[in-house]
């Protein structure tokens, strides 16, 4: 009996990047696991400008000084180091709109293509350092998870899908939710946060009794 797992990420969200990867493990040490996952957009800077901006000048808008900004980011980069989880802060110099990619992981979604397209634009952003607002790199992570290349150019061209993306991430705030990752569980149960992989066995755990 499957379970819809619902996800609420943004892809330039570095605990959204850490969460999916303790998920997954979970998931790989329960491959029989009932989950069926949705990815739904959350944007962090909603009112971004399309261009996005210098990451210095948002972390230090954002956090302060430079050594508060290690303050923020030392605990992000200790988990991922923890978790042998590859993370290269230092290659990012923009902070992008994420509009564009949630329209695109959308439309992969379309094509049963959500779960890698998200990762190749965590990948992205996390370890390359590209900038994902770039529309010639959406095509490209489009082309890489199997979708059409000239079909995706021409809807990133349009507004197709913008007030939709919009809409969704409104109603969800005026849900109650204030942070990412957020994930509901069969329609019903909420957990918010980088979970670690241990919740997520013991959740799957408690399902597969349930079903008992």
């Amino acid at each position: 009996m499957s379970t819809k797992l619902d996800i609420f990420s943004d892809p330039i969200c570095p605990w959204c990047y850490i969460g999916k990867a303790r998920l997954e493990r979970a998931m790989e040490q329960r491959p029989d696991h009932p989950f069926v996952v949705e990815w739904h957009p959350f944007m962090l800077n909603p009112a971004m400008p399309p261009e996005g901006m210098d990451r210095r000048a948002y972390l230090q808008a954002k956090f302060g000084p430079p050594d508060d900004v290690l303050k923020a980011y030392l605990p992000v980069q200790q988990a991922a180091d923890q978790d042998k989880l590859a993370m290269e802060l230092s290659k990012i110099t923009r902070t992008p709109s994420t509009l564009d990619a949630h329209r695109l992981i959308h439309w992969a979604g379309l094509e049963g293509r959500q779960n890698a397209v998200v990762n190749a634009l965590f990948r992205a952003y996390f370890v390359e350092g590209i900038d994902i607002s770039v529309r010639d790199a959406l095509e490209t992570i489009a082309e890489s998870c199997g979708m059409d290349r000239a079909m995706t150019a021409r809807l990133l061209a349009s507004d197709a899908d913008t007030q939709d993306i919009r809409a969704r991430d409104a109603e969800i705030r005026e849900r109650g939710l204030r942070g990412v990752p957020g994930f509901v569980i069969g329609r019903s149960y909420v957990a918010t946060g980088a979970q670690p992989s241990d919740f997520w066995v013991s959740v799957i755990d408690d399902l597969a009794k349930a079903a008992s």
